[in-house]
């Protein structure tokens, strides 16, 4: 099932084009090429036919075909529609970071964001872009996450990674690992244990998720033998959220619970920083997880991985991620109209 669309029966997902010289164009192509995906969505890429003409020669598939449209409405069902940020040729440097490919990428996603707030795309799906060379006056974000993020600035969010059944939220985001035990205390994670659930409800359509909550400290703290920060902050948090109904269980030291396999016994996952959390996932998520950021009214998914530098053009990016952003994206508009 698929949620209607008041102009076709599928909706629309907004697909960008990241960074143009890595693996982004790649694997979009990759996943259109099955037409069979066309029953399931109307794509709208968000980038340059030239790009987009470039690497699909390089690739051999020279027989897939496009529409070019200058707005979401013009889309095609059964088609693979583009919307060119720019008619200037693009210098593509496959493997490179460049400043043009920074430009490109960032006015792919300024079309796609406001789209996306205008309601003419159902939802956004983000290729990969370089962090360093989008950076401008315009975009002084750590991420893509918190340039969408600005847009709605009443609404908190969670990062949630999504592999199967394993999903991962976090505390703490992109800081420096000796300003996580300042930066976390018993309201933030009381906020994002709140901002989880919810998202499980809503979301991912569990009724009564439980959510596990791992420690900061090796050994989650060992009864205060290696910190205070497990007894003092993030067990009254857990305890916090359980009086408002929130099946939330721990702290738990990271180590064991994941190498005990204990995490198949929940719904998600709250993780105290980055590194925490990711390292996991990626050993887990073996054929590609996904970036959810949960908590805001649009929906916006992405992949995990990186612009792919060395792997740039060379016709051996695996495209999974990509596409399970996609479908993660079309259940989470599903579940919302359920919900």
């Amino acid at each position: 099932m698929v949620p209607v669309n008041k102009s076709f029966g599928l909706p629309k997902i907004g697909i960008t084009q990241g960074d143009i010289n890595g693996i982004g164009y790649e694997v979009i192509l990759k996943v259109l090429a099955d037409s069979r995906i066309l029953d399931s969505f109307i794509p709208i890429v968000y980038g340059q036919s030239k790009v987009f003409s470039y690497y699909k020669k390089n690739f051999g598939m020279e027989e897939m075909s496009y529409t070019v449209i200058r707005d979401a409405s013009q889309a095609q069902p059964k088609r693979i529609n583009i919307i060119n940020h720019t008619d200037e040729e693009l210098k593509i440097e496959p493997g490179f970071s460049t400043p043009l490919a920074g430009k490109a990428s960032f006015a792919a996603l300024k079309l796609a964001v406001n789209d996306l707030r205008n309601g003419l795309i159902d939802a956004m799906v983000t290729a990969p872009i370089n962090k360093a060379n989008i950076q401008s006056d315009q975009f002084k974000f750590k991420g893509q996450t918190d340039f969408i993020k600005s847009f709605y600035p009443d609404n908190e969010y969670i990062t949630i990674l999504v592999w199967d059944k394993l999903r991962i939220g976090f505390v703490t985001n992109h800081i420096p690992l000796r300003e996580v035990p300042s930066a976390i205390n018993t309201g933030l994670i009381v906020k994002k244990l709140k901002l989880m659930h919810n998202s499980l409800i809503k979301d991912f359509n569990i009724p009564a998720p439980k959510i596990a909550v791992l420690g900061l400290n090796p050994h989650a703290s060992d009864h205060g033998l290696m910190g205070n920060e497990d007894n003092d902050i993030i067990r009254p948090a857990i305890e916090q959220v359980k009086n408002s109904g929130i099946l939330a269980f721990g702290p738990f030291p990271a180590d064991g619970f994941f190498g005990s396999d204990a995490w198949l016994k929940y719904d998600g996952i709250l993780s105290m920083y980055h590194d925490q959390g990711l390292i996991p996932f990626r050993v887990l998520a073996v054929d590609g997880g996904v970036s959810f950021t949960a908590g805001l009214p649009v929906v916006r998914t992405s992949t995990t991985h990186g612009t792919g530098y060395d792997i740039a053009n060379k016709n051996i990016a695996d495209p999974d991620a990509l596409r399970h952003a996609i479908f993660l994206a079309i259940d989470i508009l599903n579940n919302r109209v359920r919900s």
